[in-house]
């Protein structure tokens, strides 16, 4: 348990770095996107707000799921971070579409819109610069919590965001060509919605409560049924209460003789200790049952 609270301190670290660099770079964004009249410094400012709002909301997230669990919510908190995760999931979908239309709009309108290159040059490249950091800073915890890798996505739209905005600047400065910030809005918007929707696949998985996607149920079963005295294993099911926090229940047939001498403890902890050391279940729950009792059973078994 320890671990895990030693974990989420150091994600939340992050996410307080994270915020402080983003919400910093997001104000010097807007104001060389207004000086400059850049759709696509505006447009990575757009979404660097989006990040310090989804930042915030992991923060906050994260925070809450370190509550202790209580009568009511017996699981705890901890899926505050996934429904973190949803809210910056939609948000970067709904900057894409924004920035999508505005580009479209100034593309078929390109007469009313002048790009100032070296306002824009400036600010996108203090803005790769910061996203570089802020990403560093939030690599590995992405692999730990859904909620942490909603942020690094975010953070790493930016930066791809970043230099399609530099890239821009050095077109309309040498060319003078100024569809070439809508076209790096445009590009900037691709990549954002394909990134958020495997991070809703991903939210929508764990809140429909389906097996981890790394989780092989049929391998459980057989290292379940070769442990000593388990005649038969039904009734399973695996699901994650959020990133990294599976659950497992099963009803055990075993042998009438682990019920005649008394050992049904040990067998549980044997039980419990195959599924934490070989498949990382943090909470599992095991009904030991005698050979026939699921003969008398009522419904079907899996």
């Amino acid at each position: 348990m320890s671990h895990d609270h030693g974990h989420g301190a150091a994600n939340r670290t992050r996410l307080a770095i994270a915020l402080a660099i983003t919400g910093t770079v997001l104000v010097a964004e807007v104001v060389g996107g207004l000086i400059s009249g850049s759709l696509a410094l505006l447009a990575d400012a757009g979404h660097m707000a989006s990040d310090v709002i989804g930042l915030v909301i992991a923060l906050v997230a994260s925070l809450v799921a370190t509550r202790p669990a209580t009568a009511r919510h017996t699981f705890g908190f901890q899926r505050f971070e996934v429904l973190g995760a949803l809210l910056n999931g939609l948000l970067l979908i709904g900057v894409a579409v924004f920035v999508a239309i505005e580009a479209i709009r100034r593309l078929v309108e390109p007469a009313d819109h002048e790009v100032s290159s070296l306002p824009m040059l400036t600010v996108a490249v203090v803005g790769l610069g910061a996203n570089v950091v802020s990403l560093l800073v939030l690599r590995g915890g992405d692999r730990e919590s859904l909620n942490l890798r909603g942020a690094y996505l975010e953070v790493l739209g930016d930066l791809i965001g970043s230099i399609l905005a530099l890239a821009a600047g050095v077109v309309i400065l040498l060319s003078g060509w100024m569809p070439a910030d809508a076209v790096a809005s445009l590009l900037v918007a691709a990549l954002i919605v394909p990134r958020a929707l495997l991070l809703l696949r991903d939210v929508v998985r764990v809140l429909l409560e389906s097996t981890p996607h790394d989780t092989d149920v049929e391998q459980i079963r057989e290292h379940i049924r070769d442990t000593e005295g388990v005649v038969a294993v039904h009734d399973v099911h695996v699901w994650s209460i959020t990133s990294g926090s599976r659950v497992f229940t099963a009803h055990v047939v075993v042998d009438d003789e682990i019920f005649e001498r008394g050992e049904t403890g040990a067998m549980l902890d044997r039980l419990g200790g195959c599924l934490h050391g070989h498949f990382d279940v943090e909470h599992s729950t095991f009904q030991l049952e005698p050979a026939g009792h699921a003969d008398r059973e009522e419904h079907a078994h899996r």
